[in-house]
């Protein structure tokens, strides 16, 4: 047998071990639920069962010392990251919620093989997958057939059936307990270990009825990725009409006029874009400085071609009265292609300058095994910067004069930013010009930047303000820290925003007003020069924070993911009102 039919046999062999043949043997799944959710465990039992029980072997797939060294995500911080009924389900139902980054990839060599496990690094020869155990197994590109993901998790089913109701609740109070120490804390300034929150929280108010809400799609088998909505503005030149962007295609058209509202179908490319395997789909939508005029829109979205995962950016032209697409195909201005389904960023706007800015992520691994936050030679983990009015010699667009890698025949020249992981959401403050950029961590910290012309924001040598690594690091590198970064019970996916500008009266006003997807907390800073100098929670959105809305007054929405637009009114609040000290949202433990 020759080494990878013995690794192919032994994963096999290590998932019929974990399976118990009957998943009910003790009791059923609710059961299991309800007992944990309504009774304490034990830690230290927990900590038994994880570490050395082989009815349920979690150490041999997840890493607990922030090393990531193992096939599944590292646990370190598990405890901040989800609360206690998602720490349940993400036993009972391993396949219903993966962690992005962690699902498994297929592989089958034109031999006939099927190969299976996480995938752990991605180059021009080789992919490098992680079993159940850690172990790796390194596959020639020039082997494979074909190569796909899975909805079904590499953790098996059934974990919990050799498990008395007790001893599973135990082990979830482990990991429960497994929350960041704070000897990992940075002592930066802008890393705050106690965010304060306002006496009055800002009010938050359902900007659509429930007739023009967006319900994301239904889950219709464990492992499907749910599509919602991840964009919501105003049409240039148009009072009072929006645009809905949904992640599987389709845009509306709002109409709001005080109480008369209306919504309908403006485009629907859903035949044009790959929506699966991860936050992929339609992410981003950007008009034209004269788009009044002109008509043209440009969208962020990803294809599935030559067996790969790209995102792409396409121009399309609305209809002369704006009221719809025109229904001409995309032209397609430029196509990068992903390493992983992971990871591509998620915004595109146009600047103060009239170009167009583009957010890439590193798109995965986890970890950037690669690099490509610091490869000059990748547009993945960059900010890049093109001119979409002037095409030379047949291309799609112009290199504007003055990008900062224009001349540098060792770097890509659309780049104008580089170190980061994934830039989720941006937005340029109207007044100074800045470019704030909210940048999803890896393990540790979420983070904020304000980002200029050449720098590099540290992705993977740094995360946050703390090293991440060094295996990419340069000595005469130079690295631009954020201006914000929280830990993980605070949240860990953020959102950018906008800075608000809307009323001048307002202690709000040059605020940059930001969220966190999955805690829902909305929080409000202030800096000066590049100096974080406060932070404070002024609300909590309904639903997850998909992205944040601008109107032509400046006035902000908040995008909930699972359908529903919020306006933000900051009216009957005040930035520099406290909350009493007790109350405060602090990261000790």
């Amino acid at each position: 047998m020759n080494t990878r039919n013995a690794w192919v046999l032994a994963v096999s062999l290590i998932v019929k071990s974990l399976q118990i043949t009957s998943v009910a043997q003790y009791h059923p799944l609710g059961e299991y639920k309800g007992f944990a959710l309504g009774h304490d465990g034990d830690v230290t039992r927990g900590k038994a069962l994880f570490s050395t029980d082989t009815r349920v072997a979690c150490a041999k797939c997840h890493s607990v010392d922030g090393s990531s060294s193992k096939a599944g995500p590292d646990l370190l911080t598990v405890g901040d990251k989800f609360p206690r009924s998602e720490l349940i389900r993400s036993i009972l139902e391993p396949s219903a919620s993966i962690a992005v980054g962690y699902g498994t990839t297929i592989a089958e060599t034109k031999s006939g093989e099927i190969i299976q496990g996480i995938l752990k690094s991605a180059s021009a020869q080789e992919l490098e997958l992680a079993d159940a155990t850690g172990n790796r197994v390194h596959i020639a590109l020039a082997e494979i057939k074909e190569q796909k993901g899975s909805t079904l998790s590499l953790m098996p089913e059934g974990l919990q059936s050799g498990l008395t109701k007790q001893e599973f609740t135990d082990l979830i109070e482990y990991l429960v307990s497994l929350r960041e120490p704070a000897s990992l804390t940075s002592k930066q300034l802008g890393a705050p270990s106690v965010i304060p929150e306002l006496a009055t929280p800002i009010r938050i108010q359902p900007f659509l009825s429930d007739t023009l809400k967006f319900p994301h799609t239904a889950v219709l088998q464990p492992g499907d990725i749910r599509s919602g909505l991840v964009w919501f503005g105003p049409i240039p030149g148009l009072k009072n009409v929006f645009l809905a962007v949904h992640q599987t295609g389709k845009i509306w058209r709002i109409e709001k006029n005080g109480s008369n509202e209306s919504k309908t179908l403006f485009a629907d490319i859903a035949k044009d874009i790959f929506n699966e395997r991860g936050p992929n789909g339609l992410l981003g939508i950007a008009f034209h400085p004269q788009f009044a005029t002109n008509r043209r829109y440009f969208l962020k979205h990803q294809v599935f071609e030559e067996g790969k995962i790209a995102t792409t950016i396409v121009e399309r032209v609305a209809s002369e009265e704006n009221r719809e697409d025109a229904g001409k195909p995309s032209r397609r201005l430029i196509k990068i292609v992903s390493s992983t389904q992971d990871h591509s960023g998620g915004c595109i706007t146009f600047g103060p300058d009239g170009y167009l800015y583009i957010g890439m992520g590193d798109t995965g691994p986890q970890q950037d095994p690669q690099g490509h936050g610091q490869d000059l030679g990748t547009h993945l983990g960059k900010i890049l910067r093109i001119d979409v009015d002037h095409a030379p010699n047949g291309q799609a667009y112009a290199i504007p004069s003055d990008n900062p890698f224009k001349n540098d025949p060792k770097a890509l020249p659309e780049i104008w930013a580089y170190g980061f992981r994934e830039p989720w959401r941006f937005s340029f403050d109207p007044l100074t010009g800045d470019l704030w950029v909210g940048d999803v961590g890896q393990d540790r910290v979420e983070e904020v930047a304000i980002v200029r012309r050449g720098e590099n924001h540290g992705w993977n040598v740094f995360e946050g303000f703390e090293p991440f690594s060094n295996r990419y690091r340069k000595e005469a590198a130079r690295y631009t820290p954020p201006i914000f970064a929280y830990r993980r019970n605070f949240g860990n996916s953020i959102t950018g925003g906008f800075v608000y500008r809307a009323n001048k009266q307002s202690s709000f006003y040059g605020a940059y007003i930001c969220g966190d997807y999955t805690s829902r907390r909305i929080w409000a800073l202030k800096q000066d020069q590049g100096t974080l100098k406060a932070v404070h929670q002024i609300g909590i959105a309904p639903q997850s924070i998909a992205s944040f809305g601008l109107d032509h007054n400046g006035e902000l929405f908040v995008v909930g993911y699972e359908g529903m637009v919020y306006k933000l009114d900051f009216s009957n609040s005040d930035f520099n009102k406290l909350a009493p000290e007790g109350t405060q949202t602090s990261s000790s433990r």
